[in-house]
């Protein structure tokens, strides 16, 4: 369980997944998991401060080239994706939505302009992000990430103290499937266990509990719901690209990025 869209074709090319289906619950996206069952899905993007912004007078960046200007120094931080599932979900959304070339031609401008790289999704939203107490508004995180800020928050909001920005290859749709292991000796067993993840009950209490949406169609989501959005577009890789070339993409993306000692 939890195997996504970025592993599933590496997955399936080394032979460890039993092709597996379930008769329980019409998924809203099984085919981008082949050979898998969906549970989940949701969106890796950009979330900002709202607070921070309006006390700076600061326009929102409408594009990721505008993160590299002089006005965004030093306001991103992103997590390193040898370490991280978001981290590595947003390089391969750049890469997806600039190309290679421009992803990492970005990246390299992107890291002069004072781009800070946390190990993982923790340490960036709630030791980096200013509305945790950081000095940076603008982190990587979840386009529902705003649903759990009300969600969690002691006092009653109206509002979200954060928002989205949705740019451009900054968005990329991550799937979470579950599939029985090949050669598994109770395979009855765990066909019940997939079966149990697409129950109604699983997918009813995800949303709130994973802060990803649930894969089955027609699940109603809980009322704070509202303050997420479900992007219109989004920028992945192709899954065999994922599979082939992630490697050399983190490799290429950590002698570049974090030569500067961030």
């Amino acid at each position: 369980y939890g195997i996504d869209n970025t592993l599933v074709a590496k997955a399936n090319a080394a032979g460890v997944i039993e092709p597996t289906t379930t008769s329980v619950g019409k998924a809203v996206a099984e085919a981008v998991l082949p050979g898998m069952v969906a549970i989940d899905y949701g969106y890796v993007t950009l979330n900002y401060d709202k607070a921070w912004f309006e006390k700076q007078k600061l326009a929102l960046p409408k594009t990721l080239d505008d993160l590299t200007k002089p006005a965004y120094k030093d306001l991103l931080v992103v997590q390193n994706p040898a370490t991280s599932s978001p981290g590595l979900a947003f390089l391969l959304a750049t890469i997806a939505g600039k190309g290679e070339q421009g992803a990492f031609a970005w990246w390299e401008k992107l890291r002069d302009n004072g781009v800070k790289v946390a190990k993982g999704w923790s340490e960036a939203y709630y030791t980096d992000f200013s509305r945790n107490g950081g000095s940076r508004p603008i982190v990587v995180s979840y386009a529902t990430s705003p649903a759990a800020e009300v969600f969690y928050s002691k006092e009653k909001l109206a509002e979200s103290p954060t928002a989205n920005l949705l740019l451009k290859g900054g968005v990329f749709l991550q799937i979470e499937g579950v599939a029985r292991v090949k050669g598994g000796k109770e395979p009855q067993a765990a066909q019940a266990f997939v079966d149990f993840l697409r129950g109604n009950g699983v997918q009813q209490a995800l949303p709130t509990e994973m802060w990803m949406y649930p894969a089955v169609a027609g699940v109603s989501l809980d009322p704070v719901f509202k303050h997420a959005q479900q992007p219109k577009a989004f920028s992945n890789p192709k899954l065999e690209a994922m599979s082939s070339k992630t490697a050399g993409w983190v490799s290429r993306w950590t002698r570049l990025v974090l030569k500067s000692g961030n």
